[in-house]
């Protein structure tokens, strides 16, 4: 694990891999960087210098309890930190400049990708997986399945096997920082401004985000494909890695 500082000085961690152009890849809700660790192998394969961080109250990163920790868009604001850090990192000859790297994100990681686009970052591509343009342009609710899966978490009601407070208790993250997390997403408006190259994909049978469709279509740059699998077992086919690799080839 290496580590970064936030914006706000809390200390957040991110795993390397591979040699070449930066690739940054932002997990899914209630996962870490290590979800990423099979494709980011083939990526790095592929010529990629694979950075893969723990969003803020995941994994190995910084996960106060403290709801101050947790403004609107705290996480995009991490992913500029995340970026400032390899570029003051980077010792070689040829320093990083805007289109030097890639982006790229699933579920949750998706949407952060989408924010730090819309507020100004510059890859040269994007990868957007298992996200719709419904889920981007709206605000994270503080109802629903995840946050009641939360709220039993931090109550210590009974969990059923296989429920989502069941898989979110497997992970082992803090539900309370969780929690908090999963109201910082914002809404995104002016996608029509997102320039940059961006590849969507989606899982076959993901009907949770049957707008991944819309989504490209509404980017400039937009490209859509589907690759095998629900949302929860699509981000590990190999379809979707090697979808990615030929996308990512053409920067």
């Amino acid at each position: 694990m290496e580590h970064f500082r936030a914006r706000d000085g809390r200390e957040l961690a991110y795993r390397a891999l591979g040699r070449g152009r930066t690739l940054v890849l932002f997990h899914g809700f209630g996962g870490s960087g290590r979800d990423w660790l099979a494709p980011a192998e083939v990526l790095a394969g592929h010529g990629h210098r694979v950075i893969l961080p723990d969003l803020r109250g995941h994994g190995a990163s910084a996960a106060p309890r403290d709801p101050a920790a947790y403004p609107p868009d705290v996480l995009a604001d991490d992913g500029f930190a995340l970026l400032d850090h390899l570029v003051l990192d980077d010792h070689s000859p040829d320093h990083y400049s805007p289109d030097d790297y890639d982006l790229g994100g699933y579920s949750f990681g998706g949407r952060v990708v989408v924010r730090l686009l819309a507020r100004g970052a510059r890859p040269g591509r994007a990868v957007v997986a298992g996200q719709g343009l419904d889920a981007v342009r709206r605000a994270t609710s503080r109802t629903g399945v995840l946050h009641d899966a939360l709220t039993t978490l931090i109550e210590g009601r009974p969990v059923a096997p296989g429920s989502p407070a069941y898989w979110i208790r497997q992970a082992g993250s803090d539900p309370v920082a969780l929690r908090h997390v999963l109201g910082t997403h914002v809404p995104t408006a002016g996608l029509h401004r997102i320039t940059t190259p961006t590849l969507v994909l989606v899982g076959a049978e993901d009907d949770g985000h049957a707008t991944a469709d819309a989504l490209a279509a509404t980017l400039p740059n937009g490209r859509f494909a589907r690759v095998p699998g629900t949302h929860f077992t699509a981000m590990s086919s190999p379809e979707l890695t090697a979808a990615m690799a030929d996308f990512l080839a053409q920067a």
